[in-house]
């Protein structure tokens, strides 16, 4: 019984020593705080190549959408981002109205609320402000109107078309993201006022050499 009992207090005091741990490490974690970054990446995802393997979702309802907004997330210019930041600002019905002109689902629009708006600092009507002016700051090239044929070109002449649509944005200010050999997003650069700027570590192209697809509406 004695040896029973000294079992049970050793492993009580094992378990109190790991919850510790567990609440310093949590402690030593770092917290984005709102407002707190460096410069935005708006985040344009090509909505075919989305829809072919989300087919179910309300934004490939036969809209017909080409590059939609994904979002437009406060990064830091040393690498990484910050998230899920404290917000006393929740969506309102005036809110939800104006995402989901810039958004193609309301479940998006909340989860990069969430996840990203939280942390610019401007609450929820500032962020889609924001939102709203860095869509109309950022041409899309006439080649991406949406089309039912496929388009086939390599990743660096995608930015090329959108440097030569929007003077004045630098050479890494803009990165092509690829879902394997078909085009997936393109992320542009913009400091807290909306201007073209360098993009900061870790915003880089990942798509392989040569041409990627890029395709039709369906």
């Amino acid at each position: 019984m004695g040896r029973f009992i000294t079992c049970l207090l050793s492993l009580v005091l094992v378990l109190a020593m790991a919850g510790d741990v567990q609440a310093r490490s949590r402690q030593n974690q770092p917290q984005g705080r709102a407002g707190v970054f460096d410069y935005y990446v708006l985040t344009l995802s090509w909505s075919p190549t989305f829809c072919l393997t989300n087919p179910q979702n309300e934004q490939c309802d036969g809209k017909g959408y080409g590059f939609v907004l994904h979002g437009l997330w406060p990064q830091y210019a040393s690498g990484g981002w910050p998230q899920y930041c404290e917000s006393d600002t929740r969506l309102s019905a005036s809110d939800r109205a104006k995402g989901k002109s810039l958004f193609p689902t309301e479940g998006l629009l909340k989860h990069e609320w969430a996840t990203h708006g939280t942390c610019s600092g401007l609450g929820a009507p500032g962020y889609l402000d924001a939102a709203d002016q860095a869509l109309g700051r950022v041409k899309v090239p006439a080649i991406f109107e949406p089309s039912r044929e496929p388009h086939y070109l390599p990743a660096a002449e995608i930015a090329e078309l959108f440097r030569r649509s929007n003077p004045g944005l630098p050479e890494d200010g803009i990165a092509v993201s690829c879902s394997g050999p078909e085009l997936k997003e393109v992320r542009v650069c913009l400091t807290k006022d909306l201007q073209p700027t360098s993009c900061g570590k870790g915003v880089r192209s990942n798509c392989r050499s040569g041409q990627i697809r890029v395709p039709g509406i369906r």
